[in-house]
């Protein structure tokens, strides 16, 4: 019987998951995805190669992301026959200041993290759900959280402060980050890309429903653009990104708007959705011949640009400028327009190579390399956890 990992990420309506081989390269043996949670759940598990092989609908009542990591867990016997966990990976959004590096988890560190949930509400109590799940459903079997913050701990504390009074930021009031197994995975990859990268100054665009960039050198966060919360820096799918709080204290005055109706209005209908009217599928957006869906998509790129040029500013200049997320990955037009808005940086794209979306896209004219790289962070997880498991063994 061989060893796997169990890799999850937890989001607020769904659950998605990998089974892993247990060693180095960590190659993904199942993939699966419970989505419509609140809603209508429905399971579907895939093979490698993207063949279903199971769906299954759920009940919505009483159907929250334990009985969904229950469920996972129930696949076991029919498809893991000749595959034994031997622990499960958590994609935790925020870790603080305290959390680092990847931990194995024991009940001081869930309760550490449940403390951290009013920094992350719409996140952080859905990433411990299912801990909580395994931790009844397997007591003895080791879980991992790895933290989307720790990768910009190497930032510069003044990258990571607000001009706010000491008071508040010795309570935890700072710049965090997100994203960070992400760029993470994207830092691991930059010397097959080119051995150059690695030392050089680097921006990496994490496109889709989430947006936000950051700025590396030596493969190590220098500065993003997401804060204290995941709400700020980009336009997002249904996210309002970078907004003057004066707005905020505004629409409380004017509008007798509370602190949930703030949150709803700001996580869940604005950025493209709520600029378009329509969606917050670029890909819908995109197919749209209404003048509503072109001022979103304009108003995502163009904020993108404007974010590029701080993170230039953070590095002092650029080299490479890498794409990667849903958006980032798949939209050709995305690519070209914020190619386009960048050109006084010297950047250029080879058009046939945009539309092909893989490797270098850049023209061999451009100053600045231009690359599509997927990013994947249940890989990233995955060699947290080994390592974890590595040295925690006696």
């Amino acid at each position: 019987m061989a060893d796997c990992l169990i890799i999850v990420n937890a989001g607020s309506s769904s659950i998605k998951f990998a089974i892993h081989e247990a060693a180095a390269p960590f190659g993904v043996l199942l993939r699966g995805l419970i989505e419509g949670i609140g809603t209508a759940p429905r399971l579907r598990l895939r093979d490698p190669a993207g063949q279903t092989l199971v769906e299954r609908d759920f009940p919505s009542e009483g159907f929250g992301h334990a009985a969904g990591m229950q469920a996972i867990m129930a696949l076991g016997p029919e498809f893991m026959v000749e595959l034994e966990p031997r622990a499960i990976g958590h994609r935790v959004v925020h870790g603080g200041m305290r959390f680092t590096v990847p931990v194995l988890v024991d009940f001081s560190v869930v309760e550490a993290l449940e403390a951290l949930q009013p920094l992350a509400p719409l996140h952080q109590p859905h990433n411990l759900a299912p801990i909580r799940a395994v931790a009844e459903l397997r007591p003895g079997l080791p879980q991992v959280a790895c933290f989307d913050t720790a990768f910009h701990r190497s930032q510069a504390e003044i990258a990571q402060a607000f001009a706010l009074p000491r008071a508040l930021s010795a309570m935890g009031i700072r710049r965090y980050g997100f994203h960070g197994l992400s760029y993470e995975f994207i830092a691991s990859r930059l010397p097959a890309l080119d051995a150059r990268l690695v030392s050089q100054r680097v921006v990496v665009a994490h496109l889709g429903n989430g947006a936000s960039l950051c700025a590396m050198q030596g493969g190590r966060s220098v500065a993003s653009t997401m804060g204290f919360t995941a709400l700020d820096g980009l336009m997002m799918g249904t996210r309002a990104g970078a907004i003057d709080p004066g707005v905020l204290i505004h629409l409380m005055d004017t509008q007798g708007m509370d602190a949930r109706a703030l949150e709803r209005m700001l996580y869940r209908e604005s950025g493209l959705l709520g600029v378009s009217g329509i969606s917050s599928d670029m890909r819908t957006l995109r197919g749209s011949k209404d003048p509503r869906a072109a001022e979103a998509t304009s108003l995502f790129t163009y904020r993108i640009i404007r974010e590029i040029g701080s993170m230039v500013a953070a590095l002092g200049g650029i080299d490479a400028l890498i794409f990667t997320g849903g958006i980032g990955e798949n939209d050709v037009a995305t690519r070209a327009e914020v190619a386009a808005g960048c050109a006084w940086l010297g950047l250029a794209l080879d058009e046939g190579r945009n539309h092909t979306g893989g490797g270098c896209i850049s023209a061999d004219s451009s100053a600045v390399a231009a690359w599509v790289v997927p990013t994947d962070e249940e890989t990233m997880i995955a060699r947290h956890t080994a390592q974890v498991l590595q040295r925690s063994s006696p």
